[in-house]
């Protein structure tokens, strides 16, 4: 017989015959009958299986602990108990994997997320860490669909790379050298002439760079990889590995990079609340009872959009009017998570979009206004997170680009290709960046950006 997903079954009508695969839950029941909770990951939701006591051996149904992975065929029949329409009253029962329930890291008391981290291997079959994964995976699938569907080219970018694109110098090194005996150049420095690319090489910290390479060739491309950072910072926000979606388009200013964002967050938003709500409300009720509300919130209305100036002299009053912040604030700062919160929950409370930021807390290739202090930068700022997109018009002007290149004493060595698109049929571009994980972190209502990614790579951990 065919197996058929835990989820499909939960839909079917009663009255045929099926088999069940999956790992158990829960098992109780008395002398007479047993019930088993099976879930095999399609769903949040389990099936319930019921046994006659009578008719499975007792061997069998003692393997039968939380944590096996068993088979089961039998009878789909109307549930006679509330929470379920369906459940199987089952014939027979095939063990596939035994669990030793002394053993098992994942007992039936609650865990902290803390201790989940550390059995990272096991913790994806906890209904919590399922439901994360699912609205994972189909987030994923929402980010390539919503491009598709309106002609974005997929544009894969390098992952190992000798630029930083942000000029912050926290890369991780990939090298072939011999560490303990490393070749030296006549000046005593690292001869990389002799490493596997001839250069000093990196993990990438962003597929920008090269994103708008295929945005001056093909219009409109968008990036969906893996970036990395070697940043020592063991906070709720941050992450050594993490997936980023960088967009980069051709022919579009400002305000239609900032359309572009909007929407698009909108209608990633609004795919989650159709596609992956059973999972979404199992977090809301679980966790935070205010994440279906908080979500549906930023679907219907039109984002805040506001200067850095004015940004600041709203913060700057609600300073004067008693607002304690951790950080100061001033015409010029780079604002803090603590500072966007503010204008996001406080002060407009919906989504917010800044722009205009001072030129010198911003990267080299944001365009430049006629003021000569601000930049055509935005960032996109969202309850719970702060931050949630980043972008920017690029600078299409080649002096404009190399004067601030120069103002910033930055090596022109491995920026050359990149200069060139702006010395051979330059074109005004923008894009941005969004983080996926802190997507996931705003979907799912999950407080530390370690639980939205099945593997956190973070400092001192890359275990698995």
């Amino acid at each position: 017989m065919e197996r058929t997903k835990i989820k499909e079954l939960l839909l079917a009508k009663p009255g045929q015959k099926v088999l069940a695969k999956g790992w158990v839950r829960t098992k109780r029941g008395n002398k007479e009958i047993a019930f088993i909770a099976l879930n095999d990951g399609s769903t949040i939701n389990n099936i319930q299986i019921v046994v006659d006591k009578s008719k499975i051996e007792d061997g069998i149904l003692a393997k039968v602990t939380t944590g096996a992975c068993i088979g089961v065929t039998g009878n789909l029949v109307e549930s006679v108990g509330s929470g379920q329409a369906v459940e199987i009253q089952a014939d027979s029962i095939e063990i596939y994997g035994e669990c030793d329930p002394m053993r098992f890291p994942l007992q039936k008391k609650d865990t902290s997320f803390e201790y989940l981290r550390s059995v990272a291997h096991m913790r994806m079959r906890t209904n919590t860490f399922g439901a994360v994964l699912r609205i994972r995976n189909q987030m994923a699938f929402a980010i390539h669909e919503y491009f598709h569907s309106k002609g974005f080219v997929y544009l894969n970018t390098p992952i190992i790379t000798e630029s930083d694109c942000e000029g912050a110098g926290q890369m991780f090194q990939v090298t072939t050298l011999d560490l303990e005996n490393i070749p030296r150049n006549k000046k005593g420095g690292i001869d990389y002439a002799k490493d596997f690319f001839g250069k000093q090489t990196s993990l990438t910290v962003s597929g920008q760079l090269e994103g708008e390479l295929g945005a001056t060739a093909l219009g409109e491309i968008y990036t969906f990889g893996p970036t990395f950072r070697a940043e020592n910072s063991n906070t709720p926000r941050h992450l050594a590995e993490f997936w980023m979606i960088e967009p980069e388009m051709a022919f579009y200013d400002i305000e239609q990079n900032m359309d572009l964002a909007e929407d698009f967050i909108k209608h990633l938003v609004q795919y989650a609340l159709d596609n992956c709500y059973d999972d979404i409300k199992f977090l809301n009720d679980r966790y935070d009872n205010t994440l279906i509300d908080r979500l549906k919130s930023v679907t219907g209305i039109d984002f805040v959009r506001l200067e850095y100036t004015e940004g600041i002299k709203i913060l700057e009053q609600a300073v004067a009017d008693g607002t304690q912040f951790e950080y100061p604030v001033s015409w010029g700062v780079d604002l803090q998570s603590e500072h966007e919160r503010y204008l996001v929950e406080k002060h407009f409370g919906k989504p917010v979009i800044l722009t205009g930021y001072p030129k010198d807390i911003k990267a080299f290739y944001m365009k430049q206004n006629e003021d000569g202090k601000t930049v055509r930068a935005m960032d996109v700022l969202f309850p719970k997170i702060g931050e949630i997109i980043g972008g920017s018009e690029r600078e299409s002007s080649l002096q404009k680009l190399e004067n601030r290149i120069n103002e910033l004493g930055m090596s022109r060595t491995n920026l050359e290709w990149y200069i060139d698109t702006r010395r051979f049929g330059s074109c005004p571009h923008s894009g941005f960046g969004l983080g996926f994980e802190r997507l996931l972190l705003f979907v799912t209502g999950m407080q530390n950006i370690r639980d939205v990614i099945p593997f956190p790579r973070t400092p001192k951990n890359a275990e698995f």
